[in-house]
């Protein structure tokens, strides 16, 4: 039995909740609140921060990038189909880049201000950094939100998913990061139907079923959010 230390509404973990998913895999969740800065969860990962996978006989594995690979070497094998990360070393590289892409840049400049500032902030003391949401981090963070949008859109123009052929970690990355975004409506889906066709074809996977049940109190979800149909 894996357990995933993880919150809700961070990105990170909800990619790693949806890789989990594609590979049949139901992990114990252990919600954490990373502000708080508790102790025990410290031990298990130094750098305080989400996802973290604990799996009885390893080591636990902290990181969005590091769980990732942890997954496909020792799961992603026994998958002839569906397997995450191709076996062709170009591909693989292409999967890993894009992966790092919405994991690190888009986090950097879209997903994280967003849900730092109308999510963590909400529950965050002030002497965590909590208080009232910062109107310019939001204001900058959603112009960013389009053109990583129309990167997405450009890239299922001139291929079947973000990286190739098949689903990969660089599609679940892509759209656990949008799905935070989406969940207060601030993803611009009429701005670009390629990018839009992509996420509702991700979006109704079983795997993602358990995202869209998530709701923040006194954050009520975009009309469309749960919307297969959207």
């Amino acid at each position: 039995m894996q357990t995933l230390f993880h919150h809700p509404f961070c990105p990170h973990s909800r990619f790693i909740r949806l890789a989990l998913g594609e590979y049949g895999i139901e992990p114990r969740l252990v919600e954490e609140k990373v502000w708080d800065r508790r102790e025990d969860f410290l031990v298990l990962n130094p750098a305080g921060t989400t996802p973290v996978l604990v799996e009885e006989g390893f080591p636990a594995v902290s990181g969005a990038a590091t769980i990732a690979e942890f997954l496909d070497e020792s799961v992603g094998p026994q998958f002839i189909e569906g397997r995450l990360m191709p076996p062709e070393i170009g591909l693989r590289a292409e999967v890993r880049r894009l992966a790092s892409w919405f994991n690190d840049k888009f986090f950097a400049e879209a997903s994280g201000p967003l849900v730092n500032e109308r999510f963590y902030k909400r529950h965050m003391r002030i002497e965590q950094g909590g208080g009232p949401p910062d109107t310019d981090a939001i204001r900058a963070a959603r112009v960013n939100v389009r053109y990583h949008l129309a990167y997405i859109g450009w890239l299922v123009s001139t291929r079947d998913w973000l990286a190739g052929d098949s689903m990969s970690f660089a599609d679940l990355a892509a759209a656990a990061h949008l799905s935070v975004i989406d969940y207060i409506g601030d993803v611009p889906w009429a701005e670009n139907e390629a990018a839009k066709a992509w996420y509702a074809r991700v979006k109704s996977r079983p795997s993602f079923r358990p995202l869209l049940a998530d709701t923040v109190p006194g954050v009520p979800a975009s009309a469309t959010y749960a919307d297969l149909d959207f």
